[in-house]
């Protein structure tokens, strides 16, 4: 289980971790992240968005953001407020994890975030053919 409200390194980690691999799976996000000379500055951003996101749950102060993830307060405040498109996506993530509806994207950053890449093709295999056996049964029906 994700801990919503991290307490300690270990359990921010876990939770920043999700929160940027959950994001950076998301259908908007792939598409933004398609032009080769906006994806670094978008996982950049989405990179620091997480761990603001992720160190305000475990109720760090601005200020100990900023210090520990190595940018002004001003740029974690806007992370924070969702006034910059990483800061809201990623917010919208962690809804959507609150909400318990990231299931397929929380398997496979799990998978991911375990370094067994075999195990994240399979599963990213075995996803698509359900995809397709739904697509089939839908247009029979």
């Amino acid at each position: 289980m994700i801990p919503l409200n991290p307490i300690g390194k270990k359990e921010i980690e876990e939770l920043q971790n999700y929160l940027l691999f959950a994001t950076m799976f998301r259908k908007e996000v792939l598409e933004l992240m398609r032009d080769p000379s906006e994806r670094l500055t978008w996982m950049d951003s989405l990179f620091v968005a997480a761990a603001s996101i992720a160190r305000a749950k475990a109720r760090m102060s601005i200020k100990e953001i900023a210090e520990e993830v190595g940018r002004t307060e001003q740029t974690i405040k806007k992370h924070l407020e969702g006034e910059t498109k990483a800061g809201k996506l990623v917010l919208e993530t962690y809804e959507l994890l609150k909400k318990g509806e990231l299931k397929v994207e929380l398997e496979l950053a799990n998978l991911l975030l375990s370094g067994n890449l075999t195990s994240v093709i399979e599963e990213n295999k075995k996803l698509k053919e359900k995809i397709e056996k739904i697509k089939q049964i839908l247009s029979e029906g």
